[in-house]
């Protein structure tokens, strides 16, 4: 008998366990709506000592640790760059995505993965340390923001590879990159889903390489999935080889064609939320590269022929955007990989609380050392190209990764349009890969 109680005393601990798990979806007041949308309603974050015109350097630097990512603190104090400071200024999403959020998210709940979700932002409540699964929460936040919207094109999208002992550039890459939402959609019909979609594919990520030519064509496509415990699916393209061969999973941690990136640090994570254990560590204010494209200094060896220019690159071998920073409301998001093969023992990265995407990230080796610096410069739409006037998308526009141990980096320049005419769906199949050429 007393065994058997024991028995009955363990299945309810683990029905209560399990209850616990689940966590129930409530609809949204109007406040947290505000808090999570318009974080500066009620004034711009201010720091000792911080105006705008200001530059922090190495000299300097240690009075502003605080407000800054562990490795930008590093690179600026071992000398790799300077950093000018603007004034912070709001980025309002679209109010489709916003309307999307606060009629959806009472039916949004996590179990052993997020239910019920249709579109907008999952958890737009306020994280909280008390709340067990707030790290999670964010993740789920991150992967359903609005990165490139509904649909974006990147093109030119140029990687340079350089050695920033010398400043020399080994390589220049030219791309295209493609990004379309099959699932969840906001602002372009169809609305929330394209269909049929019959493999339940919730994003899709295309990219061709035109530029140099061992490498042109060559081609990348990730498959993300809906489910999100089915791996996603990638292909690669060898134009040289003339034949499409799907990447094993552990190819995604991999340098990408030799650059400073892996698949997996594409736009900031480009991973499942259930292949990391996220811990939220705290909400606080920090320093992002957030700017108006048409009022920075452009490189005079990228420009294309209808004018646009591409933002300038500063500091040590040229390895950073030239490009202002604000100070930003930001939450602070810790993922630690659940396969011990991983080659990072984690990535502490900075969610902008507005927008919910990452701008700057902290990578690091598996002994736990610093290892590299992700950076991604948003640019406000309405100062960009006339395509994006108005989108309320928030733009990568330009970026780097640099490698502290290894002296090396990989620029990065945009040219990026939120246009749904460009993204068709069709260019998401692997049956494209093979007519790319």
């Amino acid at each position: 008998m007393k065994i058997k109680a024991n028995t009955r005393t363990l299945k309810i601990v683990a029905a209560c366990a399990a209850a616990l798990l689940v966590q129930s979806a409530h609809a949204i007041t109007d406040a947290e709506l505000d808090e999570a949308f318009f974080p500066y309603k009620k004034g711009f974050p201010t720091f000792p000592g911080l105006k705008p015109g200001i530059v922090i350097n190495k000299g300097n630097v240690d009075q502003f640790k605080e407000i800054l990512s562990p490795a930008h603190y590093k690179l600026i104090k071992d000398g790799w760059f300077e950093m000018p400071i603007g004034e912070t200024f709001d980025m309002p999403l679209p109010k489709p995505y916003m309307e999307a959020t606060k009629l959806y998210t009472d039916k949004v709940k996590l179990g052993t993965t997020i239910e019920g979700f249709v579109a907008g932002r999952p958890f737009p409540q306020q994280p909280s340390k008390s709340d067990p699964r707030a790290g999670e929460k964010l993740a789920w936040n991150f992967k359903y923001a609005l990165n490139w919207g509904d649909g974006g094109i990147i093109y030119p999208f140029y990687w340079q590879y350089i050695n920033a002992n010398t400043g020399a550039i080994e390589r220049t890459i030219k791309f295209q990159f493609n990004f379309l939402n099959f699932m969840h959609r906001t602002s372009n019909p169809p609305i929330p889903n394209i269909t049929p979609n019959p493999s339940a594919l919730y994003r899709g990520t295309y990219v061709k390489v035109f530029e140099p030519l061992d490498l042109k064509n060559t081609q990348l496509l990730l498959q993300a999935y809906e489910d999100d415990t089915k791996r996603t699916d990638a292909y690669l393209y060898l134009g040289f080889q003339r034949r499409v061969r799907r990447l094993a999973t552990g190819q995604t941690t991999d340098s990408f064609l030799g650059s400073d990136l892996m698949i997996e640090d594409f736009e900031g994570y480009n991973g499942r939320v259930s292949d990391y254990k996220w811990k939220f560590i705290e909400t606080k204010n920090a320093l992002m590269p957030y700017y108006k494209h048409n009022q920075m200094k452009m490189d005079p060896n990228f420009k294309d022929p209808d004018g646009y220019g591409y933002i300038g690159a500063t500091g040590k071998g040229k390895c950073m955007p030239d490009v202002i920073w604000q100070l930003r409301k930001v939450h602070v998001l810790e993922g630690r990989p659940i396969d011990t093969g991983h080659p990072i023992s984690k990535r502490i990265i900075y969610l902008d609380a507005q927008i919910m995407t990452p701008s700057i990230s902290t990578v690091y080796d598996r002994k736990g050392d610093v290892w590299k610096a992700f950076t991604i410069g948003k640019a406000h739409p309405d100062f960009h190209l006339p395509i994006n006037k108005g989108s309320g998308i928030p733009l990568d526009d330009s970026g780097s990764m640099i490698d502290l141990q290894s002296n090396h980096c990989t620029m990065i320049r945009f040219r990026g349009e939120i246009d749904p005419a460009k993204n068709p769906a069709s260019i998401f199949q692997v049956q494209n890969l093979r007519g790319g050429d």
